[in-house]
């Protein structure tokens, strides 16, 4: 299911896909937390939030496309 991005999270720009990722792993565990108390209305914010933050890690990782293997297996 697609969420809008949230309003309230600033530019996501500065953050390397590390810190990104860190992020989301954190939203991940909060939104278990949500899920478990049964709090409807806090998981609709964390998965906003998450939404935004995968938007951008996305982003990033098409934009460097490349990884630490690329030339290491050649099948030619």
């Amino acid at each position: 299911m697609d969420y809008p991005e949230h309003p309230l999270i600033s530019s996501l720009d500065d953050l390397s896909e590390q810190q990104l990722l860190d992020k989301i792993t954190e939203l991940n565990k909060k939104l278990s937390i949500a899920y478990n108390t049964g709090n409807g209305h806090l998981c609709n914010q964390v998965r906003l939030a998450l939404a935004s933050y995968n938007t951008k890690y996305q982003e990033k990782l098409r934009k460097n496309p490349g990884s630490e293997y690329d030339g290491v297996i050649d099948i030619s």
